[in-house]
């Protein structure tokens, strides 16, 4: 659950916009892997806000924005600059943007000085956007993500078999299974220190006299050996004045990273000794998968101030190599009243 309240002031003939953004974020969670690492389910409260302005004269726009994210084992810090210029009176428009997020994991009742893993991300954008026709915008845009620092889970700990036991070891094996066959050992996730991410992301909005449909492609590689394609549709339908629809089809696709195991697997000394990897991880999340997320939303205009809207998805994610889990179902809703004052 996410209530959420976020305001915008703005002045159209000055060029300026100034907008806030305040939520909480309540999550519960009971997944297989707490039941594996023997962790009673948890209830954790985090408390998100974000700032941002943005100033044009012109052609030449120029913004800000900056955010904070805190949570009982989690603080997430981060700012960033973005520029705008159009030219070919409008037709055709450029941004460049960079942020920088400063992100600290801890353990829940453990103050970060005594443990706490940081994270630094640099992110770089360029884009351009094209006005085909009076109904027609495309825009295409680059991202580059840089990140040094430790994104393993402090809470996730990866479990160890010995040679040739991952064979007995199938995809959604069972928390019973795993640990009948694991070795006792259970190091904490371990993962590399530095992953560079780039995406390209492609849009394109076309009006009808009656709708709206908007389409975008994203390519996404990184260092860490992944790749990806997700691609989004949705059409937004005018029922007379008052009221809009829209139908929303998502499918996201990609490949695990080089060092993903379903099941990783150690020698076993003499002594009994074993020599734990230096990457590990069982995150299934870095594993090979799919997601189809299909909805949509209603919009309804209450009045001349007021705007009601309501959002559904489904979401139906496959895991095609991973412990525990094969497949993942979830139900996403928002509800949103927005107001406009003149």
């Amino acid at each position: 659950m996410t209530p959420t309240i976020a305001g915008t002031i703005s002045s159209p003939t000055a060029g300026w916009s100034l907008s806030g953004r305040y939520l909480v974020d309540v999550v519960t969670a009971a997944s297989p892997d707490i039941v594996a690492t023997a962790s009673p389910p948890w209830t954790e409260v985090r408390h998100a806000g974000n700032l941002e302005g943005g100033y044009e004269k012109g052609d030449v726009g120029v913004g800000a924005h900056a955010s904070l994210s805190r949570e009982p084992d989690y603080l997430s810090i981060s700012a960033g600059l973005r520029g705008t210029l159009e030219f070919d009176e409008k037709n055709y428009g450029l941004l460049f943007g960079y942020s920088y997020r400063h992100d600290t994991a801890g353990r829940a009742g453990t103050p970060f000085d005594v443990f706490g893993w940081t994270l630094e991300r640099h992110d770089l954008n360029a884009g351009l956007t094209i006005v085909v026709n009076s109904s027609t915008i495309a825009a295409i845009q680059l991202d580059g993500m840089f990140e040094r620092g430790n994104q393993a889970k402090p809470y996730r700990y990866v479990p160890l078999f010995e040679v040739g036991a991952a064979e007995e070891v199938p995809v959604g094996a069972s928390v019973a299974l795993v640990s009948a066959l694991r070795l006792h050992a259970r190091p904490l996730e371990a993962l590399p220190l530095t992953r560079d991410r780039f995406a390209l992301t492609g849009r394109l909005a076309h009006r009808r006299s009656r709708g709206t449909l908007r389409v975008e492609e994203r390519l996404y590689t990184d260092s860490w050996g992944m790749a990806a394609s997700t691609t989004d549709a949705r059409y937004s339908i005018d029922i007379g004045r008052f009221v809009t629809i829209w139908p929303r089809l998502r499918f996201h696709a990609q490949t695990g990273t080089v060092f993903w195991q379903r099941a990783t697997e150690v020698a076993v000394a003499a002594d009994g000794s074993i020599t734990i990897p230096a990457i590990r991880t069982g995150d299934r999340e870095l594993g090979p998968l799919w997601t189809l997320t299909g909805g949509g939303g209603v919009s309804v205009k209450l009045g001349a101030r007021f705007t009601a809207s309501l959002q559904v998805d489904g979401v139906f994610t496959r895991y095609l190599d991973a412990l525990y889990l094969t497949r993942r179902n979830a139900l996403f809703s928002a509800l949103a009243l927005q107001a406009t004052f003149d």
